[in-house]
């Protein structure tokens, strides 16, 4: 044994053992290993990330299921890595370039801008990845993977290109999510919807066959009135039946635009009229599509007015443009009225601001295996846990639509499409192009540039960057054509963990990849985590400031506190309620653990026995202590096979906690202090360490690095070995004990810790939980009690424990029943009898004024009326609660005499 300092510091020990662990290559997966297969790949967080309570959530579980497979006797490789992301990483370097050179990335060109990426990637975009280490995570670094290496650069061209020659993708004019500031179209998982109070402005257009009689519409953006094409009501709308096939003045530009009936209206919604404004509304895109409407975009791509026919709007930031047209139309006399109006609006997660449904030329992807990806969920060949997100996931796959893969943006990976410069105008003003353009040779795609490429000029776009992270279990295993020894060994994969928030955007799209790009499913199992929220039920935010630094939270707590107090409050499917007093729980849990150890050293070494011996000689709490940890290792390996991590952290805590120090080592605290019974001593450590070595490597997978320190402390691996490459014990500890003698001795153990507890409540009810020279008498016992009368009296704080079967107590003398026979507690040379029933009564009173009240408060018609339920109810217990106390004294005092 090596001793344990005085206290534990979290902070010391955690640095120590992961630089051990990195040093001994602990965390790297070996392919040619014959042990079977455990893999994982992390969600890669952004480059630019900084790591928050979500990535300690997801990444703890991860690092559990790694270390736990491991104790299994599996080869693990957790493959780290991190996504490029494309508009939060050039947002940062384009601000940056401003902010240092006054330029923007245009000014200096698209290579020099690049290079300003890599740099400041090589400067910034490790942090996350230096503090996952500093959580404890066991990836195999060796394997890191960045979204932009070359290796996987070459995947996503390769991919594209397969798709683009299969027909899968095409180049066409679409409804996309676009950011005005970013300037680029969005993917639906960039778009933040969040509540807003706008306004809703009720206008009037006339009626082009009826002068003075007017159509009302209501709307929230009177900006894009340029751009009405129609105006659409539902034809089961009794209001507006009459003007279908008629026309209204739009106000400015003026024009005549038609009725239309759609049932997509919502006869609810304002008045029943809904303007079509294709170019700027997903919805009125369709009703337009559908009834032939021509397409005007009046915005241009910054968020201005693009109308030179409006010229008092023409040039206008679109909300000063919404202010203008309001006052337009109300000097007009159009506008009926503005009404405050709630409603969800789209922001750019990035920029910040509402973004705009935009028709744009962008290029699209019609999903690959589609059905197999549906099926493989449905039919259990992927299980999601909780299993509800099946539906979910089932309803998404049932309604695809074609994804937008195009993004304005220089950083990324850019679009494998060349065009003819020659032809240039004409391709890159084309309503679409597709496989007739390439046959044609008008566009060259692959992964290589055309050989004459002078005459070629590339595609400015880059893909989405989901279109690279869709890939993500099998690219980062090999090559583009390459059957690789670890994508042989690991793919699929065993688990993914993430949030059900990309399920959509990442889980789904990666099932379909693995299918179409390595001939099967990504992964067997997707645990979902949950939502964390503050104590009041509120998204953890910046802005809210409720959102606590994860560094912070270490470095007060430690790394393994951090862990596992977040994973005891986190339930299976439900959202967490982060309390940091669970965090403070996870420390305290560690510093408990870590003093049990330090108990047993200060005991000393001794020469273990043999497990016969230990058997032979055990008492009840040795037997029984092994037996629930026997429990307790049996019931961890069916939770973990059930994903539910909350509870295992709940059962390692109450074995620890109460079983183990509560119990048990309050049991033999005998056996540990100087001139105990050597051979009753011997025992006790040997059970101890037996039992606390198992337990450590139980706990391992939750709190890795004090485990391995104490593990190592107390002698319990060898020197130069690490407890988590220890394989946990395929045999019980009381393999060799048959179950009567097991069932004997708990029941025996369970009887002597309830009976203490019994004898504990006496004395606190008397008001001698203090005095350690209180006596007990006991009839009918059991036989065996007698031998372990020492210890009961040990755990009951007593001064001496008698049995005498013709113990007659002198009247007054308080007596209850126990597991193990009728007990009474002498009271002579305790209290004065005289003074105790005098403070008796004096509670009977109090008590039974407290009683007069709450009937009076009960029987008063009004108040149980006019109060709230739970306010009556309250009431109620709180007069059980008088008549059990008043209940509890009279006995007392009768008891006295």
């Amino acid at each position: 044994m090596s001793e344990l300092p005085t206290a534990y510091e979290p902070q010391a020990v955690e640095e120590k053992w992961y630089q051990a662990w990195l040093e001994g290559r602990c965390f790297e997966a070996d392919p040619s290993s014959d042990k079977p297969a455990y893999s994982i790949v992390i969600p890669p967080p952004n480059v630019t990330g900084i790591l928050h309570l979500g990535h300690v959530l997801n990444n703890s579980l991860q690092d559990i299921l790694a270390r736990r497979a491991r104790q299994t006797g599996h080869e693990v490789l957790w493959l780290p890595g991190t996504d490029h992301a494309g508009i939060a990483t050039q947002t940062k370097v384009e601000r940056q370039l401003r902010d240092e050179e006054g330029k923007g990335r245009r000014d200096i060109g698209r290579d020099a801008f690049l290079e300003k990426v890599w740099e400041w990637k090589e400067k910034h975009g490790g942090i996350i990845i230096k503090q996952l280490k500093r959580l404890g995570c066991s990836c195999d670094w060796s394997r890191e993977r960045f979204t932009m290496d070359a290796d996987y650069t070459q995947w996503v061209s390769q991919v594209f290109v397969d798709l683009f020659k299969e027909g899968l993708i095409y180049r066409g004019k679409r409804m996309v999510n676009w950011c005005p500031v970013s300037l680029t179209a969005l993917s639906d998982e960039e778009v933040i919807m969040k509540p807003q109070r706008s306004k809703l402005y009720t206008m009037k257009y006339e009626l082009v066959d009826a002068p003075g009689e007017f159509l009302e519409i209501a709307t929230t953006r009177p900006e894009t009135l340029m751009g009405d094409v129609a105006v659409a009501v539902n034809p089961k709308d009794p209001r507006h039946a009459a003007h279908i096939g008629k026309k209204v003045r739009r106000p400015f530009p003026a024009a005549e635009i038609p009725v239309v009936a759609d049932e997509h209206v919502d006869i609810e919604f304002g008045t029943g009229a809904l303007k079509i404004t294709p170019a700027h509304d997903k919805a009125d895109f369709e009703i337009g599509m559908k009834h032939d409407l021509e397409i005007i975009d009046v915005f241009h791509p910054d968020g201005t007015v693009n109308c030179p026919d409006c010229p008092e709007l023409d040039g206008l930031d679109r909300f000063r443009a919404r202010k203008k047209a309001a006052a337009m139309l109300e000097e007009m006399g159009l506008l009926l009225k503005v009404e405050e109006y709630d409603n969800n609006v789209g922001f750019s997660e990035r920029a910040d601001v509402p973004i705009e449904p935009r028709i744009s030329m962008q290029w699209f992807l019609r999903y690959p295996c589609v059905d197999q990806a549906a099926s493989a969920v449905a039919d259990g060949d992927i299980a999601f846990r909780p299993d509800r997100w099946r539906k979910t996931y089932a309803h998404w796959m049932g309604n695809l639509q074609d994804w937008c893969i195009s993004r304005q943006l220089w950083w990324g990976h850019q679009i494998p499409v060349w065009y003819r410069k020659d032809k240039l105008d004409a391709l890159k003003g084309a309503e679409a192009l597709d496989m007739s353009d390439f046959e044609k040779g008008d566009i060259h795609v692959g992964v290589e540039p055309p050989a004459d490429g002078d005459n070629w000029e590339r595609d400015e776009d880059v893909m989405d960057t989901w279109f690279s992270s869709w890939l993500w279990p099998f690219a980062t295993m090999s090559g583009v054509g390459e059957e690789s020894e670890t994508l042989k060994k690991f793919y699929p994969t065993s688990d993914l963990v993430t949030g059900p928030d990309i399920i959509f955007f990442w889980v789904a799209r990666m099932i379909m990849a693995g299918y179409r790009f390595a001939d099967e499913l990504p992964f067997k199992n997707v645990y979902f985590t949950a939502l964390i929220r503050d104590m009041k039920g509120r998204k953890m935010s910046k802005s809210l400031g409720n959102s606590p630094d994860p560094i912070d939270l270490m470095n007060k707590y430690g790394a393994d506190g951090l862990r596992y107090g977040l994973l005891r409050i986190a339930p299976v499917g439900a959202d967490i309620r982060f309390d940091e007093t669970q965090i403070e729980e996870g420390r305290n849990f560690a510093n408990k653990l870590y003093n049990a150890c330090r108990l047993r050293q200060m005991a000393g070494d001794i020469e273990s026995l043999h497990e016969e011996d230990v058997q032979g000689e055990a008492r009840c709490f040795h037997v029984d202590i092994m037996a629930k940890l026997d429990v307790l290792s049996a019931d961890l390996e069916r939770l973990y096979g059930e994903y539910r991590f909350s509870e295992i952290a709940q059962r390692l805590y109450e074995f620890l906690w109460s079983e183990f120090c509560d119990r048990f080592l309050e049991a033999v605290k005998t056996d540990l202090r100087d001139g105990a019974d050597p051979e009753s001593r011997a025992v006790t450590l040997t059970v101890f360490d037996a039992v606390m070595s198992r337990y450590l490597q139980l706990l391992h997978p939750y709190m890795p690095h004090v485990t391995e320190e104490l593990s190592a402390r107390m002698g319990f691996v060898e020197e130069g070995s690490f407890l988590m490459e220890e394989e946990l014990p395929s045999e019980p500890l009381l393999a060799g004990l048959d179950d009567e003698a097991v069932e004997t001795a708990a029941s025996r153990s369970s009887a002597l810790y309830d009976t203490a507890s019994r004898l504990r409540n006496l004395k606190a009810e008397y008001r001698v939980a203090s005095r350690k020279d209180v006596r007990f008498v006991f009839k009918d016992a059991p036989e065996w009690l007698e031998a372990e009368l020492p210890v009961l009296a040990l755990l009951a704080g007593a001064g001496a424990i008698e049995l005498d079967d013709s113990f007659e107590p002198p009247r007054g003398t308080p007596a209850s029943l126990t597991p193990v026979g009728e007990v009474a507690m002498p009271l002579e040379g305790l209290i004065d009898v005289e003074s105790e029933k005098i403070r008796l009564n004096k509670e009977i009173e109090k008590i039974q004024i407290e009683v007069k009240k709450s009937e009076g408060k009960l029987g008063n018609a009004s108040f149980v009326d006019r109060a709230p339920a739970a306010v009556v109810e309250q009431e109620k217990a709180r007069l059980a609660e008088w008549h059990s106390k008043l209940e509890q004294l009279g006995e007392m005092l009768a008891s006295l005499g």
